[in-house]
């Protein structure tokens, strides 16, 4: 028989941000999303920048930009590059990354980092989306 839960631990570089237990991740790999329920075959995966969410008690949404993901059976240990629950994203700070990436994306610079530039636009896109998801703000209030 398969367990109801699983133990999901969400770790960066600087601080624990979730270990609890859950009845179902979704996570931002590499190449699309994955969803993962108790009992899941093993595995290791590179994550994307996304939403991750889970079910325990509730619902709950992350950011996530790039790490690792191991999944067990029983657990789900999440290794985030950066990772921000969805209550602890500054709204306006994301619109202003928003716009600052746009704007360097915008310029034509030659001498523009394109990867670099790319990816802070996709990171505040997704702490833009997560953030309005949890606020419950309509995508067009800007």
């Amino acid at each position: 028989m398969l367990p109801e839960s699983m133990e999901l631990i969400i770790v960066t570089p600087t601080r624990q941000l979730v270990r609890t237990g859950a009845r179902e991740v979704t996570l931002p790999g590499a190449n699309g999303y994955l969803g993962i329920l108790p009992g899941h075959a093993p595995l290791m995966t590179e994550l994307g920048i996304g939403e991750l969410t889970f079910r325990g008690t509730g619902q709950t949404e992350l950011s996530v930009i790039r790490g690792f993901a191991e999944v067990l059976p029983d657990r789900v240990t999440v290794l985030a590059e950066t990772a921000e629950l969805a209550a602890e994203i500054d709204l306006e700070r994301a619109e202003a990354a928003k716009a600052r990436a746009q704007k360097r994306l915008a310029a034509g610079d030659p001498n523009i980092d394109w990867d670099r530039a790319g990816v802070a636009l996709q990171r505040a896109l997704i702490r833009i989306q997560v953030a309005r998801k949890y606020r419950s703000v309509p995508a067009n209030s800007h």
